[in-house]
């Protein structure tokens, strides 16, 4: 189908009365088909309104071009007819008398019978025969809304565009209007724009929707594709699968730019102390035990003792908010899964590389593989049962939720179902959950199992609701699990501060392994600010009374390790493992150009640099080689080879990646 209306780079720039200039829009591209329904999401003041305006021709753009079926937009037309919140009727004329004032200004060439066929068709189409002879004073406010519609579409536009048509009306009448306007358009296959704040208007209505980021320089923060077929039930819409993901996503990308708001209010300007180019940091953590180093590091002062006198710990529910605050640049450093780092650096957000370093693994371990307690009782205790299950059933696909692409959550999930001969895309759906949700989904059911970090398998063992298949220790004993990451640009403007922060993290580290701190630290994690659980949920070492299973197949608790010989030191050959899984299920390209990726993610200088600053010497360059549960050695020297040697994978593809050093956003 071929573009209808085409906004091509669009900026707006509002002079100031002191002289200066506010940059309401930056670079808003967007093309709409024939039919299409858009709406236009954000929170207020992002533009959502001023773009509707320059689509509508009410206003022109500073740069870039409006194009209506390849025409340029340069000022309002017939064509383009917008209904907005306020009804704008006029009071002395009836509903039949301000349809018709429309239709006999735009139609004026039409005979006479005919303008009046159409006002009358159209007063019949939005339902106020009944009231053709009242004034808008004498009819409610959905009833004047529905004026302006029936006015809008008798004069037949090619464009309807809305400004929060339904903003001012109750529930009810919103309800039944929203209903109208689909079959209207539907019927008429009507193109259509709308501003709105209502998520569940926007899920309902839209054909795609596009999310509008905070202003000034409000950008489009991304697009959803609605999926839900047509015609659509307002009360049966909510029953399709794809419902609630895309709410869920809209809200999500909604908190997250009011969370962004408040971060640019508080933001102060680079603060230099000590020595450091910067001390007042913005440090992105997610709520598991593995972020013990972190927590550890701002409650028992290291952070201060290295200088770094200002240090916020911004609690994330999600992975994603890591990835949005590191990308916006609203985030220093940020605890990260392990594969994030090079996943960012490859271009796994978005398809757009971001060049990100890590100088410090913070943990090993700590994952494991939880299945739902009715998979116990059917006697499916390993993969390879797990596997005969799936084979055998006739049931809807099983999901099992993972917590990032970029996860070792992820990684070692898909590698286990592979191993037991599963395709994880095929044989089973994957589903990304943020860490704190995976115990309730898996009490409502809506989840068969997961894979997940401390504490939320022991969890869900402890509650009766699932129980742990395999750990770790099972998988790959000593992985990766959570690393330090920072944005390259930033790594290279804050070099001394970088250091500060991994001299601290890696002390943070050290005290965490102290199995004498480990009752202190297990109370300082579960309390409200930081994971909010109960204590007993948390565990470091060895609990002796609590594992992670029933009592046969025996599992132990996933073990978390943080600091110890070979541990804390980035691994080039474990990134480019790491490299191999995200390619082999098509996260990522493979990168032609891997050793310059590994050479520029991993900086084993500054984690040396820390390490000697603190007098610890004694940790080895090298560690262990791969070492697997199937078997399977893994070849550095030849990844590709490895790559093809795996028999289930996708068909994966090979790029060039282009590493430019983009300028810090924000920091």
């Amino acid at each position: 189908m071929s573009v209808f209306v085409a906004v091509d780079s669009i900026d707006k720039v509002f002079p100031l009365s002191g002289g200066g200039e506010y940059i309401a829009l930056k670079g808003i591209n967007l093309e709409i088909k024939k039919g299409e329904f858009i709406s236009l999401i954000g929170h207020s003041g992002c533009g959502k309104s001023t773009l509707l305006n320059m689509i509508a021709g009410l206003d022109l753009p500073t740069e870039g071009i409006v194009t209506l079926e390849g025409k340029m937009v340069k000022q309002p037309g017939p064509e383009r007819m917008v209904i907005f919140q306020n009804y704008s009727l006029l009071p002395w004329l009836t509903v039949r008398q301000n349809i018709a004032l429309a239709v006999d200004e735009v139609m004026s060439g039409y005979p006479a019978e005919e303008r009046k066929q159409i006002i009358e068709e159209h007063i019949d189409l939005v339902g106020l025969r009944h009231a053709v002879d009242k004034y808008p004073n004498q009819i409610s406010g959905g009833m004047r809304q529905r004026v302006a519609i029936g006015r809008a579409l008798a004069i037949r536009p090619k464009l309807l565009l809305l400004d929060e048509p339904f903003g001012a009306l109750d529930a009810l009448t919103r309800g039944n209007l929203q209903e109208q306007l689909m079959q209207i358009c539907d019927r008429y296959q009507i193109t259509a724009v709308m501003v709105t704040h209502d998520v569940d208007e926007a899920v309902l209505l839209s054909d795609r929707i596009v999310m509008l980021t905070n202003g000034p320089k409000s950008k489009i923060g991304g697009i959803l594709t609605v999926d839900i077929p047509r015609p659509r039930q307002r009360m049966e819409v909510v029953n399709h699968p794809s419902y609630y993901s895309l709410r869920s996503e809209i809200i999500y990308f909604l908190n997250q730019q009011k969370r962004i708001k408040k971060l640019r209010a508080k933001k102060t300007e680079t603060i230099a102390r000590h020595g450091l180019e910067k001390v007042n940091l913005e440090l992105g953590f997610v709520p598991l035990t593995a972020c013990a180093p972190v927590v550890i590091a701002q409650e028992k002062g290291f952070f201060a003792k290295h200088g770094l006198d200002e240090v916020s710990l911004v609690r994330e529910t999600s992975w994603r908010g890591i990835v949005d605050g590191i990308a916006g640049g609203y985030l220093d450093a940020a605890q990260m899964p392990a594969g994030m780092p090079t996943w960012l650096t490859a271009g796994g957000n978005q398809e757009q590389p971001l060049p990100v370093v890590t100088a410090l693994t913070m943990t090993r371990n700590g994952n494991g593989i939880t299945l739902a307690k009715h998979f116990y009782d059917k006697g499916i205790h390993n993969a390879q049962a797990l596997s005969r299950m799936l084979l055998e059933s006739t049931d809807k696909p099983h999901t099992f939720g993972m917590v990032h692409p970029s996860s070792m959550h992820n990684i070692l999930l898909r590698y286990w179902l592979a191993a037991g001969g599963m395709d994880p895309d095929r044989d089973v759906h994957l589903q990304t959950i943020p860490p704190a949700q995976m115990v309730a989904d898996l009490k409502a059911g809506s989840i068969d199992g997961y894979c997940v970090g401390e504490p939320w398998n022991l969890r869900a063992a402890m509650e009766g609701v699932g129980f742990t298949v395999a750990t770790d220790l099972e998988v790959w004993n000593g992985h990766p699990g959570k690393v330090l990451g920072v944005r390259e640009d930033w790594a290279n403007k804050y070099p001394n501060t970088h250091v500060a922060l991994v001299k601290a993290l890696l002390e943070a580290s050290q005290y965490c392994a102290d199995s004498a701190h480990h009752q202190e630290i297990c109370q300082i994690l579960a309390s409200r600010q930081y994971l909010s659980t109960n204590v007993e949920y948390i565990q470091l070492g060895d609990p002796q009374n609590i594992t992670c299973s029933l009592e046969t197949p025996m599992r132990e608790y996933a073990h978390h390790r943080f600091f110890g010989e070979g541990m804390n030191r980035p691994s080039r050959t474990e990134h480019l493992w790491m490299m191999t899984q995200m390619a082999r299920w098509g996260e990522i390209p493979f990168p032609r150009n891997w050793v310059e990726i590994l050479e520029r993610v991993c900086r084993v200088s500054v984690f040396s640099t820390a390490a000697r600053e603190l007098g610890i010497t004694d940790i080895k360059y090298r560690r262990e080689p791969i070492k697997l549960f199937d078997g399977i050695p893994f070849d550095a020297e030849d990844p590709i080879s490895y790559l093809n040697h795996l028999k289930i994978k996708h068909d994966f593809t090979m790029a060039e990646i282009t590493l430019d050093t983009r300028p810090l956003i924000a920091a």
